[in-house]
Formats: C-alpha cells, structure tokens, sequence
C-alpha cells in the first residue's frame, strides 16, 4: 500500500469485492439521476435526497449479494457516489444534466468521446434488481430513462408519487 500512498493520495483497503463492486456500478447510475435532477433545477435538497435513498439502493443490492454494509458505507461506495453525483465534469451526472435539460438519451451520448458507464450498467442494475427482490426504484426509474420506457417528468412524477413509509422499512 507504501508503494501507492503520495502526500496528495492516501489508499485504504478493502477485502470485500462484491460491496466494492456494487458502489462502483451502481453509483454511476445514480449519478445520471442526480444530473437529471440538476438539469430539471430541482434544487439541492432533491439532489441531496437521490445521494441519501440511492445510497440506501447500493446497501441493500450489496448486502444482497453478499457484500458488508461497511464497504458500501466507505470510500469506494459512499464517498465514490457523493463525488460522482456532485461533479458535472462526471461523465454520469452530464449524460444526466443533459436529459434533464430536455435533450434525448441519443442527443446526449452524439459526439462523446468517452463511455457514461451508467448507460451501460443500467440495464444490469436493473435485471439483477429483479432477479434479487431488491428495491431499487430510483435507478430502476433511470434505467426506463435510458431505455426509452418511460420520459423525465414521468420518471420524476412517478418516483415522488410512490407510497409514504418510514425511512428504514
């Protein structure tokens, strides 16, 4: 770890692949929400509210498939989805700014010379969501973004209109 660490960067290790796994692919899915979210001028508690529920989404995927909540909760969950989802420069949150601000999905990805994992990854998100039980409605709902299934304001009408409940249940 010696070999890695500079005064400007400081490693830490992470025994748990899967939960290091799931951070990794499902906060750029959650990232395009939050442009989405930033594009549509829904202001900072909305954004706040994706990090924090979609947050909630990884634990309970990771958890899921055998991952530990810690690693979820650490640097390469936790703090990779807060700096993927606050960043416009995150090739993720443009794909969703870019939607947000009325563009379509084909619109938004012309001319990139660089990959939105999230595009990519959010079809697996989703189908892994079903074959698990787990609820994942905000990336669910970006998935139907990307796939053309459902528009922006239907996806935002729709997760805001979901049953109340209590935060943990």
């Amino acid at each position: 770890m010696e070999t890695l660490s500079a005064p400007t960067f400081r490693p830490y290790l992470a025994g748990d692949l899967i939960g290091a796994e799931v951070g990794g692919a499902i906060k750029n899915v959650l990232a395009i929400a939050c442009g989405i979210s930033e594009g549509r001028g829904l202001g900072r508690s909305a954004h706040a509210a994706l990090i924090t529920r979609g947050f909630a989404e990884m634990t309970r995927m990771g958890v899921a498939l055998g991952g530990e909540a810690e690693t979820v909760a650490g640097l390469c969950g936790l703090g990779d989805l807060v700096l993927t989802c606050s960043s416009p420069q995150s090739r993720n949150m443009s794909l969703g700014l870019a939607l947000g601000q009325g563009q379509t999905v084909e619109q938004a990805l012309a001319g990139k010379r660089s990959v939105a994992e999230g595009y990519e990854s959010a079809p697996a998100v989703r189908e892994l969501a079903a074959k698990t039980g787990v609820d994942m409605p905000i990336s669910l709902a970006v998935a139907d973004v990307l796939a053309g299934e459902t528009t922006v304001p239907e996806m935002i009408e729709a997760l805001l209109s979901r049953p109340l409940k209590a935060e943990r249940s």
